[in-house]
């Protein structure tokens, strides 16, 4: 079933509504704001009524979580799964090694579930490892580091693997003082405040781990911070599956996010896929992905088996933190951000901490000095809303246990919360 206004191009291609089109049609199913964040809250853990049972069923709820700062997936599970302790999540990610860290869609660093891995690697990653390592390769050249950045590269990675041959877990250090093909430096965007003198051993052991050849092992620093050791994809797992083929990899991801975040449009699945249009488009066809409206007359696609409403959880509220999956779930992001974005978000997008009150997000929350946890709103919220949010400041400060959590990501209503 498409909606009204939908046209097909050749089997697979399937064009989104157009602005203007009319989908009125009464045998279209319409998906509005409501439900919209009614099935947030439910599928994605949020709701009291649809917590999750442990680390690993979180991160099914939501497909993937967000690493780039490594406290977000401790504090994005904390809000989804009543009791959690710190420990709970390292035994997932170091010792049953069920959550594993993956370079993939967008360039980001995610926590996949073990089984999505190969799915990833065959599409979203295989994507970005291209497009890395000609860079790499690039500037190696650039910067004297070889005649031949593409040899070079593969030197660097060879005897990069070698040294880590046996299953030894290394820190970036390490490999660079025992390796000689990781020295030298690249000087990047000398006219930006964030540019400087590198070295060039990071960039090699991201392409290791982007290809699937390394992983982020054990974390040598504090679960606030990142100081990976780097060991072989194949010793961390104990088996090397193989990745699936790009349309498929794809496909599985595509299926995955809508039953996460469904309904949503094409490009809200291109803008967290990072594909092309053809593979997004290609992806919503394999998975049989059915064409609902949405308010505004947009148009929007869910799976073939979850086309009945779910009904509104109840009243509930959640403090995320940065970059959590929810928030940066959707590029078209008006039915849950509504007139903040521009406090919530920096210019490229990435989402500081939010508080939010059945599907909306009304505000951010911040810690004091002592590591205390403040609640800042940018809108008025009911007074039980209010008492719900302050309830949940403190239990969040009491399992910080006085550890602060710093960011490079903080928005412009954190910054307004802190003076």
């Amino acid at each position: 079933m498409l909606l009204a206004g939908l046209e097909t191009t050749g089997l697979y291609g399937l064009r989104v509504l157009g602005r203007g089109t009319s989908a009125r049609m009464s045998h279209v199913r319409h998906v509005p704001v409501s439900e919209r964040r009614a099935r947030l809250a439910v599928r994605q853990a949020l709701a009291a009524s649809a917590a999750a049972a442990d680390p690993e069923a979180a991160v099914r709820a939501l497909t993937v979580l967000h690493a780039t700062e490594p406290a977000t997936v401790y504090l994005s599970l904390w809000a989804r799964v009543p009791g959690v302790t710190i420990a709970d999540i390292d035994r997932a990610l170091y010792d049953d090694r069920t959550l594993v860290k993956q370079l993939a869609m967008r360039r980001t660093l995610f926590v996949f579930p073990r089984a999505l891995l190969p799915a990833a690697w065959g599409s979203a990653s295989a994507r970005v490892a291209a497009m890395l390592r000609t860079r790499l390769a690039k500037e190696a050249v650039t910067h004297g580091l070889a005649d031949d950045g593409e040899a070079w590269l593969d030197r660097a990675m060879r005897a990069t693997l070698a040294r880590l041959e046996g299953g030894e877990e290394l820190s970036a250090t390490r490999l660079r003082e025992e390796v000689p093909e990781l020295a030298g430096h690249l000087e990047l965007s000398l006219d930006k405040k964030y540019g400087g003198r590198f070295p060039v051993a990071p960039r090699v052991l991201a392409q290791l781990a982007v290809e699937a050849e390394i992983v982020r092992g054990h974390n040598a620093g504090h679960w606030r911070t990142a100081r990976p050791l780097w060991t072989p994809m194949s010793a961390w797992l104990g088996e090397s599956p193989s990745p699936l083929k790009p349309r498929e990899g794809y496909a599985e991801l595509v299926r995955c996010w809508l039953r996460s975040f469904g309904p949503g449009t094409t490009e809200d699945v291109q803008w967290w896929l990072g594909a092309t249009k053809t593979a997004t488009v290609d992806a919503l066809a394999d998975v049989g992905a059915v064409g609902v409206s949405l308010d505004g007359e947009a148009a929007g696609w869910l799976l073939p088996d979850d086309l009945d409403e779910v009904e509104d959880p109840g009243p509930w509220v959640a403090l995320l933190p940065v970059l959590d999956a929810t928030v940066m779930g959707w590029k078209g992001r008006d039915f849950y951000v509504g007139r903040h974005g521009p406090s919530l978000f920096d210019r490229n997008g990435n989402a500081g901490t939010t508080a939010w009150v059945d599907g909306r997000i009304v505000g951010c929350w911040v810690q004091d000095d002592a590591g205390t946890v403040r609640v800042h709103l940018l809108e008025p919220v009911p007074d039980q809303a209010r008492a719900a949010l302050d309830a949940e400041a403190v239990q969040l400060t009491a399992w910080l246990d006085g550890d602060r959590v710093s960011t490079v990501y903080s928005s412009a209503a954190m910054k307004e919360a802190l003076g």
